[in-house]
């Protein structure tokens, strides 16, 4: 079972044993993160899962779609890590994969 590191808002750092084939954003509400809002539910019409990834994982992540990069656009701290965890299949191959939840907009 590949295993997810999350960072918090306040700095904490927990690391999540993850289901491969949810989202980044399931495995994260899953394990009781509270601030992970993701109002939408997964269906990329919000921006409330965005999180900064890794530097070392961004190439191993699928290509941001058109949408996913405009709502990124509507967030106040959007950086060249930043993805929407909605959007990032989590799979063995990202086994190890850290993210930080972006501060609340």
């Amino acid at each position: 079972m590949p295993r997810l590191t999350v960072v918090t808002r306040a700095g904490e750092e927990r690391t999540v044993d993850g289901e491969a084939g949810l989202s980044v954003m399931e495995v994260i509400k899953d394990h009781g993160f509270d601030e992970m809002l993701a109002i939408c539910g997964g269906c990329c019409s919000c921006a409330t899962c965005h999180v900064h990834v890794d530097p070392a994982f961004l190439d191993r992540l699928p290509p941001m779609t058109r949408d996913e990069d405009d709502l990124l656009d509507s967030v106040d701290d959007r950086a060249a890590t930043s993805r929407l965890a909605c959007q990032i299949p989590f799979e063995d191959a990202l086994d190890g994969l850290k993210v930080q939840i972006a501060p609340e907009d």
